[in-house]
């Protein structure tokens, strides 16, 4: 049987300029994994200004 899959797209906050801080993202990324989310991808869009975007997946 194949497992079933759960997920969660998150967009990181940035600055007018589109940055963001690293310790920001890693308490983000924390918070999610103490929750038994995994990442799976991260999407970032240049060369226009745009928030990452965390991609999450969970097991049903």
């Amino acid at each position: 049987m194949s497992k079933r899959w759960t997920y969660l797209v998150v967009e990181v906050k940035t600055n007018w300029k589109g940055g963001f801080k690293s310790d920001a993202l890693k308490e983000e990324l924390d918070r999610h994994g103490k929750m038994g989310w995994e990442l799976v991808n991260v999407v970032h869009a240049f060369p226009t200004i745009s928030s990452p975007t965390l991609i999450f997946k969970k097991e049903q």
